[in-house]
């Protein structure tokens, strides 16, 4: 990816969100790991059924998103992808950023 210049107000708001974003996701992921918790399968089932979500989803940028600059924009699109945030969640972003991360987000592969 090209590098794009984030403007300080930009990554000041970004900060501000990002452990806010990622609380809510995961907040949503409990939700619904205890949906298959209380769900009438069989103890294995359930066990095994989280396990395997947890796997998946603890690589997720709404897990683990890396809080630095040179990551701000990828993230931003990360999650946009992953429905961690939506596009109300831009508001207060700079035109510019949010005209780049929807970009990338409709030409990423």
């Amino acid at each position: 990816m090209h590098r794009i210049d984030i403007n300080e107000a930009d990554w000041k708001l970004y900060r501000s969100r990002i452990t806010v974003w990622q609380e809510l996701y995961m907040e949503r992921l409990c939700q619904e790991y205890a949906a298959v918790l209380t769900s009438d399968k069989n103890a294995s089932d359930k066990f095994w059924a989280i396990f395997d979500r947890i796997k998946v989803d603890g690589t997720k940028t709404g897990v683990i998103a890396r809080n630095a600059r040179s990551s701000m924009i990828s993230n931003i699109v990360n999650l946009l992808q992953e429905c961690a945030i939506t596009d109300k969640d831009l508001e207060g972003f700079s035109d510019e950023l949010i005209e780049r991360v929807k970009f990338i987000e409709n030409n990423k592969v």
